[in-house]
């Protein structure tokens, strides 16, 4: 009777909710994840993978293969495995991706992989051989030029010195000429020629029986060149001439003219006659 009672007066309280319940009622529910990709991976080195084409296809080894990332066991079975089943290569198109990637090198403009590359003109082998050659042809030109130019020089040094002392040959010989000079004006052309052998000392007499003049001044000019001498006060002798010897090595070659001029009582100089002479080497 007690008992009753006091159920008749104590509250109903409910059964308490699990808090895993509770959420699931309140959250709502969530997407089912997408699967997840397989993850292929090679076998472990101790277990030889069964080479088929269930295996190949599965684990992707033809596109492994040509792009070089199998690794060399793997590949090794690969190839075991089309040498023993050829027309695999057929069903697994490989004969149209050559082709594909032929096509594509030719589009491309580079050579097939079996070709050997293009050398350039310097790799090949005869290039560096020519270019030897050449550098030793040169280098045996350079030493001719070197020692051509160096007796050229010492030509020169020498020719120099000769010309700076103007040595002059002893005269073996003695050689008289009488000259007939020009009264009417110079002439170019050489009245005479002396030198080109043994030096001599050449006599030269120059008629001058013409003039009414006793003492005379000789002028000696090389022909477009310049002066050589005067020389002054030149008296004829008895026989109307006026002498005058000199070494046929002291002048060089060309042509010499010789102007002839008359002394006044004054000492003034008057053109009188002209003869132009040669010296040859």
């Amino acid at each position: 009777m007690e008992a009753a009672s006091r159920s008749e007066f104590e509250p109903l309280t409910a059964d308490p909710i699990p808090a895993s319940s509770a959420a699931a009622a309140t959250v709502p529910p969530r997407a089912p994840a997408p699967p997840a990709k397989p993850v292929v991976r090679d076998p472990p080195a101790s277990v030889a993978p069964i080479m088929d084409r269930d295996f190949i296809a599965r684990n992707q080894i033809v596109e492994r293969y040509l792009s070089g990332k199998l690794p060399i066991r793997g590949a090794t079975d690969f190839e075991r495995f089309c040498k023993d089943n050829p027309e695999m290569l057929d069903e697994l198109g490989l004969p149209e991706r050559v082709h594909a990637g032929l096509r594509l090198l030719e589009a491309s403009g580079k050579p097939e992989p079996w070709q050997e590359p293009t050398k350039k003109f310097w790799e090949n082998p005869i290039v560096p051989l020519g270019l030897a050659g050449f550098a030793l042809l040169l280098l045996i030109v350079s030493g001719i030029l070197a020692g051509t130019n160096a007796s050229k020089t010492h030509k020169i040094a020498v020719l120099t010195e000769q010309v700076r002392q103007q040595p002059l040959d002893p005269a073996t010989s003695t050689r008289t000429i009488r000259l007939l000079p020009s009264r009417s004006g110079a002439s170019s052309a050489p009245a005479l020629t002396i030198g080109g052998g043994a030096a001599q000392l050449v006599d030269l007499k120059i008629d001058v029986s013409h003039s009414a003049y006793r003492e005379f001044r000789v002028t000696i000019d090389r022909v477009d060149q310049g002066r050589v001498a005067v020389i002054h006060n030149l008296l004829k002798d008895s026989n109307g001439h006026l002498r005058l010897a000199l070494n046929s090595s002291a002048l060089g070659p060309g042509n010499y003219l010789l102007t002839i001029e008359g002394l006044t009582w004054r000492g003034d100089p008057e053109p009188d006659s002209w003869i132009t002479i040669g010296v040859q080497r």
